[in-house]
């Protein structure tokens, strides 16, 4: 049996991979607001206690990691100086403070019990591309995310802890419909080569093959889903 923890299981990606991750022989808890085991990320204090209860439901083993919660709040810089950093701070906690407890608690609990394990962080195209002028914080996050994978990665792969990045461009959630609809949707499209946004069952799938498949030989890995609207 594998037991997994997925964060922000309740809708889009989220409920995309815990769908693929409905099989036999795997064991998953998810956390949201819709379903799952609900936890605040914006409260310090809700990794920790959610790392408790899946373990506690899991019976006390966990073997694979994925983060995918997260926030895509805007965040204009002529707002105030107070409710600028308040915006960014929140989100620089929910996106990438929060993932980056869990994957603590993951390594330690692998190292602790003498075995391998996997982490599948669900960054995204603007880790790399950047995003819009009121975004920054939202590309910042992302980054910090795959450069977190990636020190993971080289940091504990002797202990057979293995760590992986998917970066998604658009994808076609209900953020993404609405973010999509006001930046001018066709227009932003005609920036993807494919022609259209990703299916949330296409990120999944990826999240999926790194979850249970990858080769160890891939970990530091950072795979991009964004219909070629950003190469590198």
């Amino acid at each position: 049996m594998t037991n997994i923890l997925l964060t922000g299981s309740s809708r889009g990606i989220g409920a995309a991979i815990a769908a693929t991750l409905d099989r036999p022989g795997i064991a998953l808890v998810g956390h949201g607001t819709r379903s799952g085991i609900p936890a605040d990320f914006a409260d310090p204090a809700a990794p920790r206690a959610l790392w408790d209860a899946a373990l506690d439901r899991l019976g006390g083993t966990l073997d694979v990691l994925i983060n995918n919660a997260g926030v895509f709040d805007a965040n204009p810089i002529e707002r105030t100086d107070a409710e600028w950093v308040a915006e960014w701070e929140r989100t620089m906690r929910i996106n990438l403070t929060a993932s980056a407890e869990l994957c603590r608690l993951a390594v330690l609990h692998w190292q602790a019990r003498g075995v391998g394990g996997r982490i599948v962080n669900i960054a995204s195209r603007a880790a790399y591309r950047g995003d819009s002028p009121a975004h920054w914080h939202y590309a910042a996050s992302k980054a910090g995310m795959v450069a977190m994978t990636k020190s993971i990665a080289r940091g504990y792969a002797r202990d057979g802890i293995l760590a992986f990045a998917v970066c998604p461009g658009f994808t076609m959630t209900g953020m993404a419909e609405d973010y999509l609809s006001s930046r001018g949707g066709d227009a932003l499209l005609a920036d993807i080569p494919l022609g259209r946004v990703a299916a949330p069952e296409e990120v999944a799938d990826v999240a999926r093959f790194l979850a249970l498949e990858a080769p160890a030989s891939m970990t530091g890995a950072v795979l991009d889903v964004n219909g070629a609207s950003y190469v590198r």
